[in-house]
């Protein structure tokens, strides 16, 4: 399979949103989306629980996904050789840490785990830092689209004042 990349004028931020084998092709079109209105660079970390060059997957990236930088790699060890010095943050739910609470760097990395299970726990131990957006105590986890919302939104204003 072809890597799929998709590149536009560059990009006004540093910052770049990574999934990690996403499941659902729903959330990922949305996050695309997301990624295009915010000039946000995508990397996708497969294998994915469907395939980026279907069909029914572009109709619903809808045109954003001609207007998002994407980069896909086949696994977690070709996505690592691509980091230049730049940080990766986890957004977990088992962090200490709030994403309120962290300062983020303009050239960081925020990656989110698999809708249904998350990364592995070697994932964790090579991540540079680990991040929690706060719930309430009876709540299991937000949808992965809300949290790229939240956390990349924060991570613009501290940088770029938007």
């Amino acid at each position: 399979m072809e890597r799929m990349t998709q590149t536009t004028k560059k990009n006004r931020n540093c910052l770049k949103i990574a999934l990690y084998q996403p499941d659902i092709p729903q959330n990922t079109a949305a996050i695309i989306r997301l990624c295009a209105c915010f000039k946000t660079r995508l990397d996708i970390i497969e294998p994915c629980g469907f395939l980026l060059n279907d069909k029914k997957f572009k109709r619903v990236s809808m045109d954003y996904i001609n207007s998002c930088e994407i980069k896909s790699y086949i696994n977690f060890q070709e996505f690592m050789k691509n980091r230049n010095n730049e940080r990766i943050i986890l957004m977990t739910t088992r962090a200490k840490t709030k994403y309120h609470n962290f300062k983020f760097n303009n050239n960081d990395t925020i990656l989110f785990g698999r809708e249904s299970a998350g990364v592995p726990k070697k994932i964790h131990q090579i991540v540079d830092q680990k991040l929690v957006i706060p719930i309430q105590k009876n709540t299991r986890s937000l949808n992965i689209v809300s949290s790229v919302a939240i956390v990349l939104s924060e991570a613009l204003r501290q940088n770029f004042n938007l």
